[in-house]
This record gives C-alpha cells, sequence and structure tokens, in this order.
C-alpha cells in the first residue's frame, strides 16, 4: 500500500504544478502590454505611453 500513497501523492503534485503553470499564462495574456498605445476614435487619436 505504500506504493499506491506515493503514486497519489505524485499525482496531485504534478496537478498542482499544471494548475500553477496555466494560472501563470492566463495572467500573462491579460496582463496589460508595456509600450506604446495608439487610439483612434471618435474624439481623434490619442497616444499613450504605458
Amino acid at each position: 500500500m505504500p506504493g499506491n500513497r506515493n503514486i497519489m501523492f505524485l499525482i496531485i503534485g504534478a496537478l498542482i504544478v499544471v494548475v500553477g503553470v496555466l494560472g501563470y499564462n492566463l495572467y500573462q495574456t491579460k496582463k496589460q502590454p508595456e509600450g506604446l498605445q495608439i487610439n483612434v476614435g471618435p474624439n481623434g487619436l490619442k497616444i499613450q505611453n504605458k
């Protein structure tokens, strides 16, 4: 039975790592990009430095 318990801990650890990596990737895609942002709208041209 100790072998089954070690495999269970290994699977749980791997799942925690996978959730962490996916969360970090989601955070990176949602984060505002740095640099220059140019918007053209009804009020004209707007340039912002981020």
